[in-house]
């Protein structure tokens, strides 16, 4: 079942269907280099699949199924990735990177119980990156850093696509406005969480909302997170306000990873101590996996907000109900 569609009043994309895929194009080219030059990352090549049970793939929110199948000539069976948080962190001890270096990827990825509407899709791409840092670095000073580089980096991008599309003029606030989960639920005690994220955004335009995955004093979660990668207190979203869908727009998750401490209490407080049985959490457990701030950007995302688009389909290519079709058909909502 589909969450429900928004339909701007009067919407009219500002671009036609040929300049919306050079525009996307020339999105992904110069924000993936300045996400680079920013971060010191290289690009490496990902996997699409990898082995189940390896313990690998992402858990998300720890109910959402992957798309599986098995492998004739191997004999085992295969997931595709739900998102590449934990095989990066792999890659980084494999490829010998150390403090201050890390590394960015295209992540295409399958969702097979997201529910479907303006900014949700089951196929899912995103520039998942990943950096290593040292213990002292483990902290939100640090994390905040990141976090400005970040939107500096799609501010300069909106200003470059803005200069060759001026009917899409318009700029992202760099001014990050920073926020912990418990800090917003004492606001607006009242609210849901997406509620609570629409009201801040709208005030302040660009957000880092932080501390994202444990229970709050309410005894409720702001959000899902898995306890086996981002430590719960060094992690966050970066939201931006978005005109066209009088919205808040998630455009990126990421944190500080889990050292061995924090991975220890995450699980248990999840019950999820059985995953200690995969050479990913006993790598963290014994220090052998360097530390690690990583996160996802997505791409769709990115290019919606910053060409001013009503929905997700129009800068990717997916499956939706023919409810979802045909209402985008009558709005003059071309989906591609």
């Amino acid at each position: 079942m589909s969450r429900s569609l928004y339909i701007p009043e009067g919407y009219k994309s500002a671009l036609t269907l040929r300049e919306t895929q050079h525009a996307i194009k020339y999105i992904k080219d110069v924000f993936q280099q300045a996400l680079s030059f920013a971060l010191t990352l290289d690009r490496v090549s990902a996997p699409l699949i990898v082995k189940k049970g390896s313990g690998i793939n992402d858990d998300l929110n720890g109910v959402e199924r992957k798309v599986d199948f098995d492998i004739k000539e191997i004999g085992t069976e295969a997931e595709v990735v739900q998102s590449l948080a934990k095989w990066k962190r792999m890659a980084l001890y494999r490829y010998g990177y150390t403090a201050g270096e890390g590394i960015y990827t295209d992540m295409n990825a399958i969702r097979r119980d997201d529910d479907t509407d303006n900014t949700h899709s089951i196929f899912v791409d995103q520039w998942d990156w990943e950096k290593v840092i040292t213990r002292e670095q483990r902290n939100l000073d640090f994390l905040k850093d990141a976090v400005k580089s970040i939107v500096k980096a799609i501010s300069y991008t909106k200003r470059k696509i803005s200069l060759r599309y001026p009917a899409i003029a318009g700029k992202i606030c760099e001014d990050v406005f920073f926020i912990t989960t418990q800090e917003l639920e004492d606001m607006y005690p009242d609210k849901t969480g997406h509620e609570r994220e629409r009201l801040i955004t709208k005030e302040h335009k660009t957000v880092f909302l932080m501390g994202i995955g444990g229970k709050l004093k309410s005894g409720e979660k702001h959000d899902g997170r898995a306890p086996d990668y981002d430590d719960w207190s060094l992690n966050g979203d970066i939201l931006f306000w978005d005109e066209v869908l009088n919205d808040s727009l998630e455009v990126s998750s990421m944190g500080i990873r889990v050292d061995a401490d924090s991975l220890k209490s995450q699980l248990a407080e999840c019950g999820a101590e059985d995953r200690m049985q995969y050479k990913y959490h006993k790598m963290i457990a014994d220090g052998t996996l360097p530390l690690t701030i990583g996160g996802g950007i997505g791409q769709s995302r990115l290019c919606m907000l910053l060409l001013n688009k009503a929905h997700i389909g129009e800068v990717q290519s997916s499956i939706w109900t023919d409810e979802m079709v045909q209402k985008c058909a009558e709005s003059g909502i071309t989906l591609l």
